[in-house]
């Protein structure tokens, strides 16, 4: 047994495809364009290991096409060339074409004729999202589906087939405890071929008994997978996913759902993305209810990027809580997005000439900076006058909250000052 499990129990039919039942069940789309041999190219997405590969080669092996790997990343244009000339004598073929977010425009430019007349059927594998990562010549051309990770129940039913299949799983016998397929189907987090070669590797390094048979048990399943496969793709749609789910359980005040992605994040090892995300959230979504949560923040990831995991989950902990529970407002940045919208429909309008600046030479002729009203020379600080462009100068940017102390303070002011201006 040379090749390796995950390689042996690729499926050979459409049937054999583990999981992914939206896409290859009875009656669902790709199901469909294979019992009725009307193939068309498509792009699969999603996390690694959940099957991008396995419908592929299901897909081929039930239509009895050729079927063909091409990476994108390693692979040449002439290797694309050789694959074309193979196409053109046998009358098609399908061509797994991995990574197709990083194709090349020159390979990007052989490739399109050919989907175009239907000689190559094409099935673009990545990780990433294809509305974002694949340029719309590719995409115009393809149908993309996005695949769903693999449920614990659709690990444990693969890898039970693969201890049932002595012809492409094991050809000796093998019992399997299930404490330890539990803790395979709990450990890869979804990823089917990290499951297979981590039973790959239990069975191949344990002794056979007597008999042949080879008895796998939940510590040597531990010791075969020495690391957790919560895995994350720092370029991967998933990645993104995790960030948003964060920010939106801060800004919904779901402690436990924060910490839960935090904790992700924290297994991932990434730390920077964690950083500048909590950054953004204590600005956006905290904002002027707790200025100090934001203060907090920044000293606590300063620290945190300083000493590095895994002593600085402990500061996280402590900044995921406190933004949770915190008093919420995003007035200070809706109040900067109506400026901006402003902006971009007025245009630059002429400052105020008691504004402007008045210290250079020829300024007072301009009549710059003359009948400027200095607050401080006022009580309370505050004297009336203008200060906006007059197209603009009943606006009215900031809409406080006042879920905190802090803003309900700020919306004080601001309603003194309105009816100060009005008198």
């Amino acid at each position: 047994m040379l090749d390796s499990l995950a390689l042996r129990m690729r499926p050979q039919t459409i049937e054999q495809v583990i999981g992914q039942e939206h896409l290859v069940g009875p009656g669902k789309i790709i199901r469909r364009m294979v019992e009725a041999n009307r193939l068309s190219s498509m792009i699969l997405y999603g996390p690694p290991g959940i099957g991008k590969t396995s419908i592929a080669s299901a897909i081929a092996g039930t239509t009895k096409y050729a079927f063909r790997t091409f990476n994108a990343t390693v692979d040449s244009k002439k290797r694309l060339q050789e694959i074309a000339e193979e196409a053109k004598f046998s009358g098609g073929l399908i061509l797994l074409l991995d990574e197709i977010h990083r194709l090349d425009k020159t390979k990007q430019d052989f490739l399109l004729p050919l989907l175009e007349n239907g000689l190559i059927v094409m099935i673009g594998a990545t990780t990433e999202n294809p509305f974002f990562s694949v340029t719309p010549a590719i995409r115009s051309r393809v149908q993309i589906f996005e695949l769903e990770p693999l449920t614990n129940q659709d690990i444990k039913a693969a890898l039970e087939t693969a201890l049932a299949d002595s012809k492409r799983g094991f050809d000796f016998p093998v019992e399997l405890d299930a404490e330890a397929l539990d803790f395979i189907a709990n450990s890869t987090n979804g990823d089917l071929r990290s499951a297979f070669n981590s039973l790959d590797l239990a069975v191949l390094s344990t002794p056979a008994d007597d008999e042949g048979s080879r008895h796998i048990t939940l510590d040597i399943m531990e010791n075969s997978l020495q690391k957790s496969y919560i895995s994350m793709d720092k370029d991967g749609d998933s990645h993104y996913d995790v960030l948003s789910a964060l920010q939106k359980s801060i800004r919904g005040s779901d402690v436990n759902a924060s910490l839960h992605y935090a904790a992700r994040l924290i297994e991932a090892g990434d730390l920077p993305s964690l950083a500048r995300r909590l950054t953004v959230i204590a600005y956006e979504d905290i904002g002027l209810a707790n200025p100090e949560a934001q203060m907090h923040t920044l000293a606590a990831l300063d620290a945190a990027q300083k000493i590095g995991f895994p002593e600085a989950r402990i500061l996280i902990a402590n900044i995921v809580i406190d933004l949770a529970l915190s008093p919420k407002s995003n007035s200070a940045y809706l109040a900067m997005d109506a400026a901006l919208a402003d902006l971009r429909k007025s245009g630059n309008l002429p400052i105020p000439r008691h504004l402007r600046d008045g210290h250079y030479a020829g300024s007072k002729e301009l009549g710059n900076a003359q009948d400027y009203l200095y607050p401080h020379n006022y009580p309370e600080k505050w004297v009336k006058q203008d200060y906006l462009p007059d197209k603009l100068k009943n606006a009215n940017y900031f809409k406080p909250n006042e879920t905190g102390k802090y803003e309900r303070a700020l919306a004080n002011t601001q309603e003194k000052i309105e009816h100060l201006k009005k008198m």
